[in-house]
């Protein structure tokens, strides 16, 4: 595993397009220069060792030697030591809606996107606690097992979106069903699912699946996002709305956020519904249910020791601009009688 120490300092990485756009116009303005002073022909038989290849591979060799140096300054490091990590806290698995209703525009920006908003400041907001995340639509699919990697979490969530299930509708049951399978301790109390969805039910068993889960010690707590007077599906393309999904009847599909079934399902597992509008408020809520949980310790495995790594960056950037110094813009004499470039002609 690797870590950056400076991000900021990949922002000198700019330097590189800037030499590249100077060298083009060099290029551009010798060249113009050189046809009032003489054609072609003539400035062949003037300056024949003169080499455009070199002269690319000279900027070239300065460009990598300036990455080089950047990514020196970035000081990557590499991990050598694991540690295992003894730590309290409350495994929490969150259940993301990803059917084609989170694409609703009736909370901004939508349904889907909210979503990853409040699990990210949750997420945030968490210290010692271990996080899964599940994906579901008409089907759940496990998208990160229980880990304290907090910024995999995150990570795994941004990718998240609507069309990575093949399988549509809406099927509570199945995210509560997979759910059981992410906590390794069935004898453990500190066991919650995080619903966040639209509440829209396609199959009518999630209010018998939560009740199964509340006797396994599964706490469920659930998250209303979107509005009760709904709003239209839109079918995007390249991020501009083209129309509205329609039903059999070529009417426009309004989807509203069914907090009823929600609060049903919280009810059912001893949890609580939290309408997801204000972030603020969802993730206090959150934080004020799990510190009312008792704390079970688990160990990790984490890496303690990382080593520098800066300087073969900057060594090699070093030896570039060293070997740049010296790299004439002149033909090289046996290249030139192997023709490669077909510069001779």
């Amino acid at each position: 595993m690797f870590r950056l120490d400076e991000n900021i300092w990949f922002w000198t990485l700019l330097v590189i397009p800037v030499i590249i756009l100077l060298f083009l116009w060099l290029q551009l303005w010798r060249r113009s220069t050189q046809k009032k002073f003489a054609d072609s022909a003539l400035l062949k038989r003037l300056s024949p060792n003169q080499s455009l290849f070199k002269s690319v591979l000279k900027v070239l060799v300065l460009c990598v030697a300036f990455a080089c140096l950047s990514l020196a300054l970035v000081n990557p490091k590499i991990g050598t030591k694991l540690e295992t990590i003894r730590s309290e806290g409350v495994d929490v698995v969150f259940a993301v809606d990803v059917s084609k209703s989170m694409l609703a525009e009736d909370i901004a920006p939508n349904r889907l996107d909210k979503s990853k908003q409040l699990v990210t400041q949750i997420v945030n907001s968490l210290v010692s606690d271990r996080v899964g995340i599940i994906a579901y639509a008409g089907k759940a699919f496990p998208q990160l097992p229980i880990t304290t990697d907090h910024a995999s979490a995150k990570m795994f969530l941004q990718n998240m979106n609507t069309d990575m299930m093949s399988s549509q509708g809406t099927a509570i049951s199945e995210a509560i069903q997979l759910s059981k399978t992410y906590f390794d301790n069935e004898n453990q109390a500190n066991r919650v699912l995080i619903i966040i969805s639209d509440g829209e039910d396609h199959d009518g068993e999630a209010l018998s699946i939560a009740e199964e889960a509340a006797e396994q010690g599964i706490r469920i707590l659930t998250i209303g996002v979107g509005d009760v007077k709904g709003g239209p599906i839109p079918i995007k393309r390249n991020g501009v709305v083209l129309n509205y999904k329609k039903d059999n009847q070529g009417e426009t599909v309004i989807t509203r956020l069914d907090e009823s079934t929600l609060k049903d399902i919280a009810a059912e597992a001893n949890g609580v519904y939290i309408n997801g509008s204000n972030t603020a408020e969802v993730v206090k809520t959150i934080k004020e249910e799990l510190d009312k949980m008792d704390k079970q310790e688990f160990e990790s495995k984490q890496i303690a020791d990382f080593k520098d790594q800066f300087q073969w960056f900057l060594a090699f950037g070093i030896l570039l601009l060293f070997i740049d110094i010296f790299f004439l813009e002149r033909k090289t004499a046996w290249l030139t009688k192997l023709n490669l470039f077909n510069e001779n002609f």
